[in-house]
């Protein structure tokens, strides 16, 4: 086993299920014994409950973790708006200071032996006129696991976003198949021509899920090349 097993969790395009597979994840590594926490760097969509703002994504990862952390370090940045990070900062008269999140990550990080970090949207989402999602993951110098939303248009997302990680000089670890519409069809053939193309291995596909389960989505996933994967 690796002495670490951080990652940075990016999907094809938003609402593919990667809040999901991070929460996925976050339990299966902590059902492996592994001290684990999640982290969502910028969070949008959130709402005031008891005088603090609350998001359901945040929520889901803090949930699944073993090790207790502050909101301020798992969403540094959190939003009320759910749009864009840049436009939801901007709506809020903020900017997003890389800086602070890669504060947070370390802090998180001296406490834990993995950190699931969640990106949002797809993996060049912009931050700043200077920063997208792609430059932090590149900072952390985090392997990447790739959610793949079973939709039309899908391989095309999937092919592109692994040349933009492996552009960044960052490793594609794995990814997951997300069936996120049961009724698209050809989905067999859709899965085999993403085995045939990414180098990485499949670590599992997560069959439609009326209600979410991070347990059972865990369940459908191989923590194997995780936990062992060359550092």
């Amino acid at each position: 086993m690796t002495s670490r097993a951080d990652y940075f969790v990016t999907g094809t395009d938003t609402n593919v299920g990667k809040t999901l597979v991070s929460a996925a994840l976050i339990h299966g590594l902590a059902r492996n014994g592994l001290k684990v926490a999640g982290m969502k760097p910028v969070a949008a969509g959130a709402e005031l409950r008891d005088g603090k703002l609350w998001n359901e994504d945040v929520a889901l990862l803090s949930g699944e973790a073993n090790v207790t952390l502050p909101t301020h370090l798992i969403a540094p940045f959190l939003f009320k708006e759910a749009a864009a990070p840049h436009v939801a900062a901007a709506l809020e008269d903020q900017q997003i200071n890389p800086d602070t999140i890669f504060t947070a990550f370390e802090h998180i990080r001296a406490q834990t032996e993995a950190v699931i970090v969640e990106g949002a949207g797809g993996f060049c989402v912009p931050l700043t006129p200077q920063t997208d999602l792609a430059d932090i993951a590149a900072r952390l110098q985090l392997d990447v696991i790739l959610v793949v939303g079973l939709r039309l248009g899908c391989l095309n997302h999937a092919f592109l976003t692994a040349e933009a990680i492996a552009a960044r000089g960052l490793r594609l670890a794995g990814w997951v198949v997300n069936q996120i519409d049961p009724a698209m069809p050809h989905q067999a053939a859709n899965i085999e021509a993403l085995r045939e193309r990414l180098s990485a291995p499949c670590l599992g596909s997560l069959p439609w899920m009326s209600v979410p389960s991070a347990a059972l989505a865990a369940d459908k996933l191989d923590f194997s090349p995780l936990l062992h994967w060359p550092k």
